[in-house]
C-alpha cells in the first residue's frame, strides 16, 4: 500500500495532465497546487459539448407548466370526456383468491394473504337509480369503462386482466354492479403451482 504523501500528488498531476483539454506548458505548474486540480470533475473528460445543437420538437415542452407529454398518458385516456357532466359513481376494488380448507388449515398450496396469490379482482360499483339494461360496460386489459345515463366511470385497473373469463352481475336490490376480472401476471404458471 502506498503512502499518501508525494506519490499521491504525482498521481494527481498525471491525472490532471490526461484530463486537461488545453495543451499548456504552464499546466504542470498549476497542478502542483492540489486545490487547482481539485476543480476538475467528470464533466471535463472528453471533448467539450457542442452548443449549436437544436432541441428536437419531440422533447420540447409546449408549456412550462406541463407535467407530461401526450405520449406518456396512460391507456384508456381516450375515454376521458371532460365536457361530460355525469358524476363518477362510488366504487371499490378488491382482490380475490380461491381458498380451500387445505389452504386455510394445512397450508398445502403455499397461498398467503398477499396480493401475489390473488387470482381475481372484484370491482364493486354503486349505481343508485339505475337499471341493469342501462349499463354499458367495456373492459380492456388495463381499463374499465362504464357508462349509464346518470353516471360514467373510467377506471385504470391496478393489475392487467385477461380478456376472457370475466363476469359482471347487477344486484338490483343493492343497486350495485359487481365485475369480476381474472388477473394476468407474466409468471402465473410459476407462482400458482
Amino acid at each position: 500500500m502506498e503512502c499518501l504523501g508525494v506519490s499521491s500528488a504525482q498521481h494527481l498531476q498525471a491525472l490532471s495532465t490526461l484530463l486537461s483539454t488545453q495543451q499548456d506548458d504552464d499546466g504542470d505548474e498549476d497542478c502542483k497546487n492540489v486545490t487547482a486540480c481539485a476543480g476538475l470533475g467528470p464533466g471535463h473528460i472528453g471533448p467539450p459539448p457542442k452548443r449549436d445543437k437544436e432541441v428536437s420538437p419531440v422533447y420540447e415542452k409546449k408549456n412550462s407548466k406541463d407535467i407530461w407529454s401526450e405520449e406518456e398518458v396512460a391507456e384508456g385516456s381516450q375515454y376521458d370526456d371532460f365536457a361530460d357532466p355525469r358524476p363518477q359513481p362510488e366504487y371499490e376494488v378488491l382482490l380475490k383468491q380461491s381458498v380451500g380448507t387445505e389452504d386455510m388449515f394445512l397450508g398445502l398450496n403455499r397461498k398467503d394473504p398477499s396480493s401475489m396469490c390473488c387470482e381475481a379482482m372484484l370491482v364493486k360499483i354503486k349505481l343508485p337509480d339505475t337499471e341493469a339494461t342501462d349499463v354499458i360496460l367495456d373492459v380492456k386489459e388495463k381499463f374499465l369503462d362504464l357508462r349509464t345515463p346518470k353516471y360514467k366511470l373510467g377506471l385504470h385497473l391496478p393489475h392487467p386482466t385477461h380478456s376472457h373469463g370475466g363476469k359482471a352481475h347487477f344486484f338490483s336490490v343493492r343497486e350495485e354492479l359487481e365485475v369480476t376480472l381474472l388477473i394476468k401476471r407474466p409468471m402465473d404458471v410459476v407462482n400458482m403451482q
